[in-house]
């Protein structure tokens, strides 16, 4: 283990918990999908972020936030302002998404694995992403990432392919999979 960490120059504990000290098992699943959406109004974190460092945010300028509120959003007025900018600010500038999702994934089990992500756009088409093991090493729990597209995302399937042996697979998907006769026999006799 010691070896391994010198070469790497990374602690691994995170790592070694789970395969080598344990008899955890492999389970990841998705516990929460929420829509973003852009806004000029800052949370109230970011409200005592800026009281608190008032140097930093005022050189920023106008600034562009996220939130999970419909009401919130005013993507009309953000369109506007990126309109206004001048040549050189907007040739840096991404192009601004449609849609964006907040994905939170748990882990139940006690192991790390990468996630593997496929989403079925509302067009039918389909795309995946992996995020390596190394997603859980600041927290072993839960981690959230920021999905963005030009098309609207009908669903999330974690392991799509079963590839990393995922004893449970009714939380891999959003939104929820009905549960067929089997898996509902199988939760009944875990009670």
């Amino acid at each position: 283990f010691r070896t391994m960490e010198d070469a790497s120059g990374m602690d691994l504990d995170w790592f070694w918990r789970g395969w080598f000290y344990t008899t955890d098992y492999s389970d990841i699943g998705i516990k929460e999908v929420k829509p973003l959406y852009l806004t000029d109004k800052p949370n109230d974190k970011t409200k005592k972020l800026q009281e608190q460092y008032p140097a930093y945010f005022k050189n920023l300028g106008k600034l562009i936030y996220l939130t999970t509120e419909k009401s919130d959003a005013n993507a009309k007025d953000l369109e506007e302002y990126v309109s206004n900018l001048p040549a050189d600010k907007k040739a840096n500038l991404k192009k601004v998404p449609k849609y964006m999702y907040q994905v939170e994934f748990e882990k139940p089990g006690g192991l790390v694995m990468p996630i593997i992500v496929e989403m079925t756009y509302a067009d039918g088409s389909k795309k995946r992403e992996t995020f390596p093991a190394q997603i859980w090493r600041k927290d072993e729990n839960k981690v959230m990432r920021v999905f963005s597209s030009d098309k609207e995302i009908k669903s999330f399937v974690i392991d799509p392919d079963l590839e990393t042996a995922d004893i449970d697979t009714s939380n891999n998907s959003w939104p929820k999979e009905e549960a067929n006769k089997f898996n509902k026999f199988k939760n009944k006799i875990k009670q």
